[in-house]
């Protein structure tokens, strides 16, 4: 199918904005059958505003606790409850013992 670009008009701020025939190609192989009605800098917009974790949860402002860091000893606050039968760490110890580098796999669990 050949697709023509079109303008359309969104819904959030009135402008005027052109649906690309890539997009629309993009859209069709997606299987969706709407046009976009946002600009994408409303569609942008209103993602970055979203309070959810995508899958419509609002899960709030995050609890913290705090700890006594296992390594300097000074105050930090944690997101998660510590079960107290491993050690806790400050943010700077934490990245100096080699933590959240990404990737996992270690045998530590």
């Amino acid at each position: 199918m050949s697709y023509q670009e079109r303008n359309l008009t969104c819904v959030e701020c009135g402008q005027s904005f052109i649906f690309s025939a890539d997009d629309q190609s993009y859209h069709a192989e997606k299987g969706y059958t709407n046009e976009p009605k946002r600009c994408p800098s409303c569609r942008q917009a209103r993602r970055a505003n979203r309070s959810s974790d995508g899958f419509g949860f609002d899960r709030g402002p995050r609890e913290m606790h705090t700890v006594v860091c296992a390594e300097c000893g000074n105050e930090a606050s944690v997101p998660f409850r510590p079960r107290g039968d491993r050690p806790v760490y400050c943010s700077d110890c934490f990245s100096r013992q080699g933590g959240g580098a990404g990737g996992g796999g270690g045998g530590r669990y």
